[in-house]
């Protein structure tokens, strides 16, 4: 089964440098102008997920809640760490989670369009 987690914003650009540059995900492709939406897809290349990010001439209005979590799983302790100092360098700010666990087993931030991520220094087996 593959996976596409897709997002409508007003923020492509923002989010597209977002997840690539300070969270080293990869651009995976994009599209302009089909049918009035622009996109992009990221992720890590010869994985079964990528997000997708669109947008259009619609303005968004967001209405994400407090537990509407996007979880990365860094696959090594290097990894994480690189990410964990690319949002401190990035001058990324993290705040407590809601719920406890994400606070003991990771880290959360938002994304530029305040949604909340979570990257976990527990690996998923």
């Amino acid at each position: 089964m593959t996976f596409r987690f897709a997002r409508h914003t007003n923020n492509l650009e923002q989010l597209k440098s977002f997840y690539i540059d300070i969270l080293g995900l990869e651009l995976l492709g994009g599209f302009e102008n089909h049918n009035g939406y622009d996109g992009v897809f990221i992720g890590k290349p010869n994985e079964n997920w990528h997000l997708e990010f669109t947008k259009s001439e619609e303005l968004v209005t967001f209405n994400f809640g407090e537990e509407d979590i996007l979880v990365f799983y860094p696959n090594t302790k290097l990894e994480f760490e690189l990410i964990h100092d690319n949002l401190i360098a990035n001058k990324i700010q993290f705040i407590q989670a809601k719920n406890s666990y994400w606070n003991d087993n990771g880290k959360m931030f938002l994304d530029p369009d305040g949604y909340h991520v979570v990257i976990s220094h527990l690996k998923i087996e």
